[in-house]
């Protein structure tokens, strides 16, 4: 949209329900905090200019909103005296002058940008105040949007309603937009003539339509206005948002055999025609090539898979990793801080840490880069079309040339040349008859020990 708009984000709250030590908006959805959500859908409604009402853990929650493609500053909440004094706190950005002035929440993870851009549409229709609303079968303890011909009266809170306004299911979500140009006027006579003493923006609605002014309601999905004051509450938004995600990602071509076992963070890129089964979780910066298949009971964060590939079942990607296309990682094998090149295979029991392993190598089973020498990690390269044996250990750093071979349970110290095979271990022995004598001794030994 062209015209200017200040969102101002309410995020002073002391989150006593939450039991937690530190502030409710910090509590991560699908990997990030919540108010991050919150910003994001600002920077999708076309928002450059955010104003951030902080209290307890103010500097971390600043940090955590901050973002290169909006502009944000913070105002400090001393009191806590309502919304309408909240939104006060940031009456030097409000003075700056904008078109629309946008109130929104912290702790509202699932808000996207289309009721924000409806709300700001109002503004542009004309309209002084536009109330984020929605409709529910429950509206139990909301306070009840009253609309009349088109025009926004009131918004009457419960304990003030009276039977027929009971049973409104138009239901304030809190959310609002303010023509900017009136906004420090209407904000300032919200007066605090209640119970509680306190400066209710809500109010505004009927100073605006007293003062000859026109406020409306815009409706919104019940869940994008859902708040989060305790961890149960905390675990129903988790679920809302993976389940949105999940359903985003098979409409545009991912299968999935059990969504409701797959979890996604905020950043999770899959391509078409990727295959995830039952119970797979993926952290923060994972990004899944097409036609990539990720068995079950997988852990994925911080990796790149590559078209074709496939992980698992019971494999964990860690940062850094980076599968090449038709690679495999397979069963109970972790990878961390390494490149798998195409075609390449750890297939088990394998651990492969900050190395390169070149295209089309074979990684027996039980081998590990021996990468940490107790201070600093050290890196291991394994060319192209090599072959390492099973149980082999690779203490870093060392080098594995293409085409060599590493013969099994050999445990390399050297760099092994291109196409040369490699023996680290001790030379087989037999001792015939040996088996029998050091069974009779063990069992002496114990019966000894009985006596």
């Amino acid at each position: 949209m062209k015209r200017t708009c200040l969102a101002i984000v309410l995020a002073a709250g002391e989150s006593t329900r939450m039991k937690s030590s530190m502030s409710k908006v910090l509590h991560p959805v699908a990997g990030r905090p919540m108010i991050a959500h919150v910003v994001e859908s600002l920077v999708n409604a076309s928002i450059s200019s955010a104003a951030l009402v902080l209290g307890r853990d103010a500097d971390a929650v600043a940090t955590a909103a901050a973002r290169d493609d909006i502009e944000l500053s913070a105002f400090l909440q001393k009191e806590r005296l309502g919304t309408g004094h909240a939104v006060l706190a940031a009456r030097e950005a409000i003075a700056r002058g904008y078109d629309d002035i946008l109130v929104v929440f912290g702790d509202t993870p699932l808000i996207t940008a289309a009721p924000l851009l409806a709300a700001r549409q109002g503004l542009a229709d004309g309209n002084d105040v536009v109330v984020i609303g929605f409709q529910t079968a429950d509206p139990t303890g909301y306070g009840r949007l009253l609309v009349e011909n088109g025009a926004l009266l009131a918004i009457r809170e419960q304990k003030d309603a009276t039977e027929d306004e009971q049973k409104i299911t138009y239901c304030n979500g809190g959310l609002m937009a303010i023509n900017g140009a009136k906004a420090l006027e209407l904000l300032g006579k919200i007066g605090n003539a209640n119970a509680k003493g306190e400066y209710y923006l809500t109010d505004i609605v009927e100073i605006v339509r007293a003062e000859g002014g026109r406020a409306i309601a815009v409706e919104a999905p019940e869940t994008e206005l859902t708040g989060c004051n305790n961890r149960a509450e905390l675990a129903a938004i988790e679920a809302i948002w993976q389940k949105r995600r999940r359903h985003e990602l098979m409409v545009s071509g991912v299968s999935m055999i059990a969504p409701e076992t797959v979890f996604l963070a905020f950043d999770t890129q899959i391509g078409q025609d990727v295959l995830i089964e039952p119970n797979v979780v993926f952290g923060p910066g994972v990004t899944i090539e097409s036609g990539a298949i990720i068995h079950a009971f997988s852990h994925l964060e911080g990796a790149h898979v590559g078209a074709g590939a496939t992980v698992g079942p019971y494999a964990r990607l860690r940062p850094g990793a980076n599968l090449g296309p038709d690679s495999k990682v397979g069963n109970f094998c972790e990878v961390k801080k390494a490149e798998i090149g195409a075609g390449a295979k750890v297939n088990h029991l394998t651990y492969i840490g900050d190395a390169f392993i070149g295209e089309k190598t074979n990684i027996g089973a039980g081998t590990i880069t021996c990468n940490y020498d107790g201070v600093n990690k050290h890196i291991t390269r394994i060319g192209a079309n090599a072959f390492i044996g099973s149980n082999s250990s690779l203490v870093a750093p060392v080098s594995v040339g293409d085409g060599a071979l590493v013969a099994s349970g050999s445990v390399i110290t050297q760099d092994v040349p291109a196409d040369a095979v490699a023996f680290g271990r001790a030379r087989q022995e037999i001792k015939s008859g040996w088996a029998k004598i050091l069974r009779e001794r063990y069992l002496a030994e114990k019966a000894a020990k009985k006596k």
